[in-house]
């Protein structure tokens, strides 16, 4: 339902989007004739693209969210990063910020817009186990964290969210170095692998478990293996590199050895698990899914 609803939403975003750029612009010719383009016409396209982009915000903010989505975390929260309006009626202003100590509190006045990962298409999380992985669907989970982790910048800023008297809100930010956070060596491993390519492979399991769809079956997967030296045959098209998110669900707890790191995509199917292992100090990727 989630993705379902996003994938309409990216619709409708993309071809407003579209009718705002091209709008009655008729085909030009190359040469002397792009000279011809003034401020004047880029001002009025900047316009229109901002216009309808307000008009699909409108319309978002004009759909009440149903009661059931503050059920599920995932379900209000794709709400919340969607509707404008409905942002600030869940936030709990004035809002708390701790930043590395220093507190002050934001008025709704000062607030603007976070889409979060929204305009990137997809997410990423990272769990200890496959128990954490549940919790997702788990409907009694009230505490979330949502993080916004700056590898290139060694940071961390914590969006925290509790569910009162049914409702999710967002209550406090907490702003943090990397080196404060419980995944803080994961962090660090996964900024250097995400960037060189000699270090994945260093860094790869002999050999390492892989779960790939079957080119003969939709519906099936095939279970093998495959070496360091193949590593490029295996390699994820999307390895996100110095900026990812994490969401942990409920309380946070010790960091483990294990780290099954998840890329998500938001409208479409894409789901790809890495599975680290901590061996002899170091992280190894020892399953591709």
């Amino acid at each position: 339902m989630r993705k379902l609803a996003f994938m309409l939403l990216l619709g409708l975003v993309s071809l407003t989007f579209i009718a705002g750029c091209n709008g009655d612009k008729k085909p030009q010719d190359t040469g002397a004739q792009d000279d011809e383009l003034t401020a004047d016409t880029l001002a009025a396209d900047t316009l229109a693209e901002e216009e309808a982009l307000d008009s699909v915000e409108n319309i978002i903010a004009a759909t009440p969210m149903p009661k059931a989505a503050d059920e599920l975390f995932d379900d209000f929260f794709f709400n919340f990063i969607a509707n404008k309006k409905l942002q600030m009626e869940r936030v709990a202003f004035p809002l708390p910020v701790n930043d590395g100590g220093q507190h002050k509190q934001v008025a709704e006045k000062e607030w603007k817009m976070e889409p979060f990962f929204m305009q990137q298409g997809y997410y990423t999380l990272i769990f200890d186990n496959e128990k954490q992985m549940e919790l997702v669907k788990d409907t009694t989970v009230a505490h979330v964290v949502v993080e916004k982790v700056f590898l290139d910048q060694k940071r961390v800023e914590q969006f925290i969210f509790n569910r009162e008297d049914g409702l999710w809100k967002m209550t406090e930010i907490n702003r943090q170095p990397i080196l404060k956070n419980s995944n803080a060596a994961f962090f660090n491993f996964y900024d250097k692998f995400s960037k060189d390519s000699l270090y994945q492979v260093q860094s790869l399991n002999e050999p390492v478990k892989t779960v790939i769809p079957d080119p003969d079956d939709d519906f099936s997967m095939i279970e093998g293996e495959f070496y360091p030296e193949q590593w490029e045959d295996f390699k994820p098209e999307i390895l996100p590199k110095d900026f990812i998110y994490n969401i942990t669900y409920g309380s946070e707890g010790k960091a483990g050895a294990k780290k099954i790191f998840v890329i998500r995509g938001i409208s479409n199917s894409l789901e790809i698990e890495m599975e680290f292992l901590l061996k002899g100090g170091e992280w190894r990727l020892i399953k591709l899914t």
